[in-house]
């Protein structure tokens, strides 16, 4: 049976961006977001404005829909098991995102299925600052963490104990600081019949541990890209998962693939696929969810760029100067969010560059960011 009216639990740029592929397959969105302004509410069928762990707002959004999925992690996940148990349909299952939101039970949960990851361990008490792990360490809140917000390179005991306490002792998960060639991601997905499809292994360049640029494919052997397609199998299979998501990884010195973190949803990392593939990971999440088949993804160019917008003041400009000068690069595609603020970090947008060469690619990112940024 194929699910025509999807829930959207999350109003922002990911939701917003399902837009197109809900057109082409004549899926109605319904969205629970909680400010009127979050550029996904534009799109919307029907809005239910509430915020986003309000799960009598979520039961209410499920009477007017055939199934629920979700934008970001920021649930109230016992809730909404209670409306799982009294029949609301989700896509991905409960069940299967629930290892998946705390970024200590993910770590157990891929350890536990053999997946390559970095040591960790848990910081809960005093006596956990003495930990194995060397320095420096990285330490991560363990929920409601995203772009760089909630993690810290901790260089030694005396930083680590400060920062600890400085957020008034929590848990937080310890992991051990991987040096690597490359930060690698994924897109996977599956859908309701068990079919799993794969989107291009790419290299994602951070600063300040946000995502500042894609790009597609990685440049790396065969034999690694296998490796990671297997992660991908794996895990999707293991938590019988429905749905999309994005996959981060290390690719070590020593030609080694960990990984890094799960995001169970559409991935900043994925963006490109909107550009340069036939079916984006926006439409593969519809397909998905919805009971369809998730077909072999046909490209546009042999190889593609992604360079993130974001902001770096504060304000409410709409840069339609920068945007323009932008535009002006030959393949190249702008995607604005219209988000009403500018601040610091805040995603405002993304240019996919569509080429034939690495090369090529670079020194338009490099211009991109120089319009930009200056």
């Amino acid at each position: 049976m194929v699910l025509n009216r999807v829930g959207i639990i999350g109003g922002g740029q990911l939701a917003w961006m399902l837009r197109d592929a809900a057109t082409k397959l004549n899926i109605q969105l319904v969205v629970q977001s909680p400010n009127q302004n979050d550029p996904a509410i534009s799109i919307a069928n029907q809005v239910i404005v509430a915020p986003i762990a309000d799960s009598f707002a979520t039961k209410n959004m499920s009477q007017i829909c055939d199934v629920i999925t979700f934008e970001n992690e920021f649930i109230d996940l016992p809730k909404l098991q209670n409306l799982e148990s009294n029949g609301v349909k989700f896509y991905p299952r409960l069940n299967s995102l629930s290892p998946l939101l705390d970024k200590f039970d993910q770590r157990c949960f891929f350890q536990n299925i053999n997946l390559p990851i970095p040591r960790f361990s848990l910081l809960e008490n005093e006596t956990d600052l003495h930990h194995d792990l060397g320095y420096p360490v990285v330490l991560k809140a363990r929920r409601h963490g995203y772009d760089g917000y909630g993690t810290f390179i901790i260089n030694n005991k005396q930083e680590l104990t400060e920062i600890w306490h400085r957020y008034n002792s929590p848990s937080m998960l310890l992991e051990e600081f991987v040096p690597y060639q490359q930060e690698l991601a994924i897109m996977a997905a599956r859908n309701i019949q068990g079919e799993v499809i794969c989107y291009p292994v790419v290299q994602t360049i951070q600063k300040d541990q946000v995502c500042r640029q894609v790009f597609v494919p990685a440049q790396i052997p065969d034999s690694l890209v296998k490796n990671v397609e297997a992660i991908a199998y794996t895990l999707l299979s293991k938590l019988e998962y429905v749905g999309v998501v994005g996959i981060e990884l290390f690719l070590t010195e020593d030609n080694r693939v960990l990984v890094n973190e799960i995001a169970p949803r559409t991935h900043n990392s994925g963006h490109y696929t909107l550009d340069l593939c036939d079916i984006s990971q926006f439409e593969m999440q519809l397909r998905a969810v919805t009971g369809l088949n998730l077909p072999e993804i046909k490209f546009k160019s042999s190889d593609a760029a992604m360079v993130n917008l974001l902001g770096y003041e504060t304000s409410n400009s709409d840069y339609q100067e920068k945007r323009a000068q932008i535009n002006a690069i030959s393949n190249t595609y702008l995607h604005w969010y219209n988000k009403t603020e500018s601040r610091k970090g805040r995603k405002l947008g993304h240019v996919t560059i569509l080429g034939n060469s690495r090369q090529e690619l670079e020194q338009k990112a490099a211009k991109i960011e120089a319009i930009w940024y200056q």
